[in-house]
């Protein structure tokens, strides 16, 4: 008999979809997603260019499709496109049973734009549109990041009717952007007469990394004050977060758009897996549960979760004063919150771009490899 984790359902009965953030061909043939399905309560999939460059870096369940492709002569680029989008096709059919059973709210699976493109907004835009062309499922999320160069891109993407993922975001300020962002693609397609309740949209809020900068710096302070705000700084930007979400989406302006059957952007806990081990592993799922909300997981935290995960009811809605004493306390030991999110923001990109060249590296190799076989 198939059951649920108690601790996972009561996390989705509490209105947070729990997705994946991990996908592999081996994952998809094993029947290993559709039994997380079945069994974790995960309704939906997030990749990224790390998750690609560690699950085809590696070459199982690649082999054979690889081989074609040294024959076939293809590009790089090509050969590494054809393998992400078959992967996230495969796994949009396997969800794609969520998906009808919610009327599209999940059963999502999302895919990332190269990352080389993130301050470039025509060409975001255009590979958005190849990307879900290439899928070509309805289920299917295009991940596009908050830079500068993403928020027009983002708006541009959704005035097309495809749902988009927002990655990347760590800042309050960026996160208003990208509502904003969201709410003027819905309006571009209304203007076109596409039918909004068909246009989906995720906001992933990192988590972890916040911690990570900001708590190495407490700890470079080394003051008592400095050392009681460790662990704190990221529930705490998440927190005020959902206050900006609860804000926007009570607006006027959305509510011209939710009469038109537009659907909320939700708010994505994205980067949920701890970093630090003197922190409890499920500290970003037990600390960040709202309703209407994503928590992407890696399988470990999805994992600890299901054994030992405490889920005790809506932990954001009633911090919103806490929350704003933290980053306010952590601002007056001489910690830049703005500094801290624009390094973080350059990071993320950097790591992306980093993981995808190390993903055409590997995958040129073996393309080298496998057409010497066949001559």
């Amino acid at each position: 008999m198939i059951t649920v984790t108690e601790a996972l359902k009561r996390l989705s009965d509490e209105g947070v979809s729990i997705w994946l953030d991990d996908l592999s061909r081996k994952r998809i043939a094993s029947g290993n997603l559709a039994e997380l399905l079945a069994t974790k309560h995960v309704v939906g999939v997030t990749t990224n260019p790390s998750i690609f460059q560690a699950a085809i870096g590696s070459g199982e369940g690649y082999e054979e499709q690889l081989a074609d492709l040294a024959v076939r002569g293809v590009t790089v680029d090509e050969a590494v496109r054809m393998m992400t989008t078959a992967d996230v096709r495969a796994a949009a059919d396997i969800l794609r049973p969520v998906y009808d059973a919610t009327g599209g709210r999940d059963g999502r699976v999302s895919i990332e734009v190269d990352p080389r493109l993130a301050h470039d907004t025509a060409a975001t835009v255009a590979e958005a549109k190849q990307l879900a062309w290439l899928v070509d499922r309805p289920n299917v999320m295009i991940k596009i990041p908050a830079t500068k160069a993403g928020l027009p891109a983002i708006t541009a993407v959704l005035a097309e009717g495809i749902s988009v993922n927002v990655t990347l975001i760590f800042s309050l300020e960026r996160y208003r952007e990208v509502m904003d962002a969201y709410l003027a693609g819905l309006e571009q397609a209304k203007d076109k007469g596409l039918d909004l309740a068909l246009i989906h949209s995720v906001a992933s809020f990192f988590v972890s990394r916040v911690d990570s900068e900001i708590d190495k710096r407490l700890t470079a302070l080394g003051t008592e004050e400095a050392l009681a705000l460790k662990g704190r700084a990221a529930l705490a930007n998440a927190r005020l977060a959902y206050q900006a979400y609860e804000e926007v989406f009570a607006s006027d302006r959305w509510l011209k758009l939710a009469a038109d059957d537009a659907n909320r952007q939700r708010p994505l806990w994205a980067s949920t897996g701890v970093k630090d081990p003197a922190y409890k592993d499920t500290l970003y799922v037990d600390e960040l549960v709202a309703p209407g909300t994503v928590n992407t997981m890696p399988e470990g935290t999805l994992n600890a979760t299901a054994d030992h995960g405490r889920i005790t009811g809506d932990t954001v809605t009633g911090g919103y004063p806490q929350a704003r004493a933290d980053l306010a306390a952590v601002e007056r030991l001489g910690i830049s919150y703005d500094e801290v999110v624009t390094r973080l923001e350059d990071e993320g990109v950097a790591k992306f771009e980093t993981a995808w060249q190390e993903l055409l590296d590997a995958v040129a190799k073996s393309l080298d490899s496998k057409g010497a076989q066949a001559e």
